[in-house]
């Protein structure tokens, strides 16, 4: 079996995305398809029609740094994204492997649980891996066991959550781009793209895309059924020697009406987890009575 093509696939996405006229390009006429032609890419980028078409069809593998460095010029990329066309020519087949259990470091869970703010560990395919209280009350999907790529594109509840939904899923997918790298060969990963390309729409549309995106803080905005709009800032931090394991903290300015929009948040979480155990804690006080009633004991 052939090896995917992941450097024509990026190249012919990228090109089918740019305008011509802002390539400084004279349109003439109506075009049949959007974005560059092929020989428009080459003469942008100074290498030849032939050799431009080979690269795409992966009749040629191996362009030189300076060929793909013209080349993400051309396609107005950035530094993200170039470090991410670079790296497709050095993809290679991986080898034959077995899921790995993903084990989050003992002081990390220590911190997310003694942190006061939203704290998760997320692997490098976005499944939840260890999460405090609070960011379980942002969003019941920020749950150990839950992807949340999944979540974004097939739970109506987490895209309610996202008044600026289109914006957030995007930046979700380009992530993940960003997160697997070239290693779209693994079967996990593989079957996840499959399933949400076969659900959803709009994950099709965003992934045929190719958008990489650094897996860096950033600012969003939820729309919270209990405490209404949260403006928060988002912090992602790499774990060493994780796998590619991210560490985000979720936060508001101090003072800010979210800030304290996220104290109430914390309160009612801590609420509802002091009445469930409560409920569990009766619950186990009554069961030696029953038991010992069913045994036929003599009442008083």
């Amino acid at each position: 079996m052939s090896r995917p093509n992941a450097l024509g696939e990026y190249l012919r996405a990228r090109r089918e995305l740019i305008d011509p006229a802002e390539a400084g390009l004279r349109v003439v006429g109506v075009r049949r398809t959007p974005g560059l032609r092929r020989e428009e890419v080459a003469t942008l980028a100074g290498i030849s029609a032939d050799y431009y078409l080979r690269l795409e069809q992966g009749r040629d593998r191996n362009p030189s740094p300076q060929v793909l460095e013209a080349l993400a010029r051309v396609f107005r990329l950035d530094a993200i994204a170039t470090e991410h066309l670079l790296s497709l020519v050095a993809a290679r087949p991986a080898a034959a492997r077995r899921p790995r259990r993903e084990v989050v470091p003992a002081g990390i869970r220590q911190l997310i649980d003694v942190i006061n703010l939203p704290a998760f560990v997320e692997s490098r395919m976005f499944d939840v891996l260890a999460a405090n209280r609070l960011a379980t009350a942002v969003s019941p999907n920020i749950l150990p066991g839950v992807n949340r790529l999944r979540a974004i594109f097939l739970d109506p509840d987490e895209q309610d959550l996202h008044p600026d939904w289109e914006q957030a899923a995007g930046g979700m997918v380009a992530g993940f781009r960003a997160s697997v790298g070239t290693d779209v060969d693994d079967p996990r990963i593989v079957q996840l793209v499959g399933e949400l390309s076969l659900a959803s729409e709009p994950f099709r549309r965003l992934w045929a895309r190719h958008d990489v995106a650094a897996l860096a803080g950033g600012s969003m905005r939820l729309r919270h059924p209990q405490v209404g709009v949260l403006e928060l800032r988002r912090e992602k931090l790499p774990l060493s020697d994780s796998g590619g394991q991210i560490l985000a903290i979720y936060h508001a300015e101090l003072g800010s009406e979210s800030a304290r929009a996220l104290e109430l948040l914390g309160s009612l979480a801590a609420t509802e987890a002091r009445e469930a155990q409560e409920a569990q804690e009766s619950q186990e006080s009554a069961r030696p009575e029953q038991t010992w009633r069913a045994s036929g004991a003599p009442g008083g």
